[in-house]
């Protein structure tokens, strides 16, 4: 399926919107802080063009952090032998650009476990904290680091235990990034969501950090759907130690408990299967696009989350492996390229009203928008030009009920929303 593309054209009635501004709904007064980001490694290294057009299409999405995994075994591969070149022109290519990288240190090399796999933990924290410190200085401008990656579970780390995590991973580089970089912030956790085979979940390893004295800015965790049928807000189980974006309350009580009120949400991998080629866990091209909508929102309605990242860009070549990508494996766009660029989901709703949420990245504020609705087959537009609100938020409450159909257009960057049916 291809990008939606507005059914109107804008360049021809720009003169006749602006003329209808002042009919226009007042922008939303929300101020949200989060902001949404991609990972695809992959991508980003080999993907089509060069990497200066890579990154520009990222920026022109909307896209204003990307996740990139910094791994500990290649950029030093012998005990204090240090090689940047993999990483030196990608993450100073996103600062420059204006998206902000963030930083996952990971992959422990063989030297410094005593030759084993890169998921066993390092026999001390001190050459890990070398590391960490390093890296810290070599990219001044990097605020956010992770620690890990999903550590919970036995693939990632080993022993897959919350003490050895903290004493040998998180606090050294806590410590060492914190005295290379003041302004640096750190997520620990970096968790599943689910314990899988032999792991911890992530509750119990939540409190498992508590008790060994974790030091941490942020909490970060991956909070995938365990199945197709889990939408960002409904599905999860309720008395279970998973954790996935529809019981993020859960997330939130087990931080504020263990950690403080004061240590942030940072929701570092998030994403949804697509069938096609998905048959088993894939959800259809258009589901998908609305839980992107929907999961922008669970996020905005929850204040304590710093940052919502996607996982992939575009589908994996290998249909066994990741087909959560906005793109196709071959480059074409699925309806969730567009509701990336332009979340737009029910907030609420009545026996007669309903308010809608939008959100027009990039996330400027200023921008100006045209609700439509669908009536009798065609667009109409809904009070004329608008303009969103801090950070591009949209908030409208219009007269409708269950069935009805709107969309939003983005006037500047004639961008054309998937069609909301109200449920």
């Amino acid at each position: 399926m291809r990008k939606f593309t507005a059914i109107v054209c804008l360049a021809a009635a720009a003169a006749c919107l602006f003329a209808l501004a002042a009919a226009g709904a007042r922008p939303a007064t929300a101020a949200p802080t989060a902001r949404f980001g991609i990972q695809d490694d992959a991508w980003l290294r080999y993907g089509p063009g060069t990497l200066d057009t890579r990154i520009a299409r990222l920026k022109g999405m909307g896209v204003s952090l990307v996740r990139i995994n910094l791994l500990w075994n290649t950029v030093e591969p012998g005990d204090g032998r240090y090689d940047w070149d993999g990483y030196d022109q990608l993450i100073s290519g996103l600062h420059r650009a204006g998206i902000e990288p963030v930083l996952t240190l990971v992959s422990t090399p063989a030297w410094a476990n005593g030759g084993r796999g890169t998921n066993i933990a390092p026999t001390n924290g001190v050459t890990f904290a070398r590391f960490a410190g390093t890296a810290a200085r070599r990219y001044p401008y990097v605020r956010r680091w992770l620690i890990w990656n999903e550590p919970n579970q036995r693939r990632w780390l080993l022993p897959d235990s919350p003490s050895v995590y903290v004493t040998r991973l998180l606090n050294p580089a806590y410590g060492a990034i914190h005295a290379a970089n003041i302004h640096a912030l750190v997520g620990g956790g970096v968790t599943a969501p689910r314990a899988a085979t032999g792991g911890v979940s992530p509750v119990a390893w939540i409190a498992g950090m508590a008790a060994a004295h974790a030091h941490l800015d942020a909490y970060a965790h991956n909070p995938y759907p365990l199945n197709p049928d889990e939408t960002p807000s409904t599905g999860g189980c309720t008395h279970c130690t998973t954790i996935t974006l529809s019981t993020i309350g859960r997330l939130v009580a087990a931080v504020n408990t263990s950690f403080g009120s004061g240590v942030r949400l940072w929701l570092t991998e998030f994403g949804f299967q697509t069938n096609p080629p998905d048959r088993y866990l894939g959800v259809t091209y258009t589901r998908q696009a609305q839980y992107i909508s929907e999961a922008a929102l669970r996020v905005y309605l929850t204040p304590k989350v710093d940052m919502l990242v996607q996982y992939l860009l575009q589908d994996e070549p290998d249909p066994a492996r990741w087909q959560s990508g906005l793109l196709t494996s071959t480059g074409v766009a699925k309806p969730s390229y567009v509701a990336f660029e332009l979340p737009f989901a029910e907030l609420a709703h009545t026996s007669t009203t309903a308010t809608l949420w939008a959100q027009i990245r990039p996330a400027t504020g200023g921008r100006h928008y045209v609700l439509q609705q669908r009536v009798s087959g065609r667009w109409v537009g809904v009070g004329g030009l608008s303009q969103a609100g801090t950070g591009g938020v949209v908030k409208r409450v219009v007269h409708a009920h269950v069935g009805a159909q709107f969309r939003i257009v983005d006037a500047a960057a004639k961008i054309t929303s998937p069609v909301l049916t109200l449920s």
